[in-house]
Parts: structure tokens; sequence; C-alpha cells
């Protein structure tokens, strides 16, 4: 075989190949995004949303929210987080946008420009990666509240790294997760986007054959304490927010995990 035919042979052979990784690459990606979405759709079999004080409930495709235009950010962000979505692809990060589903318009992302404080996600974009759409709608100014940036990179980071943990070993977990707003707070930016003194994040496990939750109230500061030091009841972040979370389970259920502060049951590794 002349040395022409051998270079066009090796050449044909690699044409080959990267087009076969390629649509191995593509089937792995459709294959995440089909099964991303049996998952959501799975999830709406129960209606894991809290009450809304505003009544001004937002739906994504992979999170919902309750916005309060008065504090210019969700009261809660509520979402399905399945072992399945939690995925490594890296998207390029979009730029923060209003939400061009809240009526009165969420707040402008110049409001935080030069205030001291991060734009902190709600829903992180790291639970969101399954889909590109998914992940750019985590980039809405209505699933961000200002946030210290040593707490935004630090314990709430930690919280976030820990509840993917915890949806690949229970293999799907429901969250509600937001500030806690009240009146007379610090605001930043001409849109007047208040900056809650406390963040909270509810965990739901509504799986067979144990059911359980775990809920976090933390200090918008700084931490190096241990996240189960955190735990509260979810009747105590209840209290404080005046939204009933999980009014869609079974009373007996509802009462029992809603009291508990117990963490024993969940991996704190």
């Amino acid at each position: 075989m002349s040395n022409s035919r051998k270079i066009k042979l090796i050449a044909t052979i690699i044409i080959l190949s990267i087009g076969l990784w390629i649509q191995s690459s593509e089937k792995k990606e459709n294959d995440s995004n089909e099964n991303s979405e049996v998952d959501y759709k799975a999830s709406k079999a129960f209606n894991y949303l809290p009450t809304s004080t505003t009544g001004a409930i937002i739906r994504h495709n992979g999170y919902q929210l309750s916005y309060n235009e008065k504090h210019e950010q969700a009261e809660w962000v509520a979402y399905s987080l399945s072992k399945s979505d939690i995925i490594y692809t890296k998207h390029k990060r979009p730029f923060f946008i209003s939400d061009p589903k809240v009526k009165t318009k969420s707040a402008d992302w110049r409001s935080y420009k030069k205030s001291g404080y991060d734009k902190g996600h709600l829903c992180p974009a790291g639970d969101k990666r399954f889909s590109k759409k998914a992940h750019d709608e985590t980039f809405y100014t209505s699933n961000i509240s200002p946030q210290k940036h040593d707490f935004n990179a630090g314990i709430w980071n930690k919280l976030e790294q820990k509840t993917r943990y915890w949806a690949k070993k229970y293999n799907h977990l429901y969250v509600v997760t937001g500030g806690v707003l009240k009146p007379n707070l610090k605001t930043i930016g001409k849109n007047k986007v208040t900056v809650p003194n406390q963040f909270y994040k509810i965990l739901l496990d509504y799986t067979k054959p144990e059911i359980k939750a775990i809920a976090f109230l933390l200090p918008h500061q700084k931490s190096n304490k241990p996240l189960y030091s955190f735990v509260v009841s979810i009747d105590e972040i209840e209290k404080i927010t005046g939204i009933d979370f999980f009014p869609n389970l079974p009373n007996s259920i509802e009462t029992k995990l809603e009291a508990s502060t117990n963490y024993k049951n969940w991996s704190f590794r």
C-alpha cells in the first residue's frame, strides 16, 4: 500500500471515530435531558409547593417561585432535585436579567451593582445543569437575593453542595429555599431590594421506606459552624415567614415532619 493511500485510510478512520464520538456525546446529553424531564413530570404527581402570601406564583422549567414585589425577590423558590439531575456539564454563564414572567417586573440587576452584595442564587445553577435552558433560567433576578460574599461563597455554598450530595444518596428531594422577608430591613439599589438577615432551606425526602425532612435557618453572616448546628423545625420557619410549607402532605405526616428537629437520619459526613 502506498504512503498516500495509508494517509487517506488513517484520515478516514479518524473522521469516522470523531463522528461516532460526537453521536455518543449527543445521545448521552439527550438521555440525560429525557431522564430529567421524566423526573420533573413524576414530581408533579405530588404538589410540594408551599402557600404563597402574595399569590404571584411563577413557573419555570426547572423551578417555581412565589414573587414578593415589595421585597423585589422570591419569598420562596421550590424545585424537584433528582439524582439524575446532578451532572457536571459546564454551560456558559449568562448575564443576570429580569424575569420575563413576573408581571410587576423583577429587580434590575443594576440594583446590585456596587452594593457590596453578591447576587446570591436561591435555586443554584449547579442544580440545573441537565439542560442549558434550565441552567440559564436560574439567572433571572427573581431567583436571587443580596448576599454577603463570605456567606454566599461559604456556608450557603456548603449547604448547596450538601443538598446535591443528599439528592444523589437518597435519589430524589423536594427543595424549598428563600430569605426571611420582614419589614424595615436594609435595601439596596433603586429597586430597593431587601437584604434578608436570615436564609432558610428545607428538604423533603418523600420516598419510602423512610419519609423525612430537614430544615436549616442560617444567619446572614460568615460562619464556620457545622451545618447541623443550623437545623430547626419547619414549624419555626413557618412561624417567622407566615408560609405554610408542604400543605399537601397527609396531615399525620405533615405534623410529625414539621415539628421535628432530628437530623440523625440524614448523613452528615
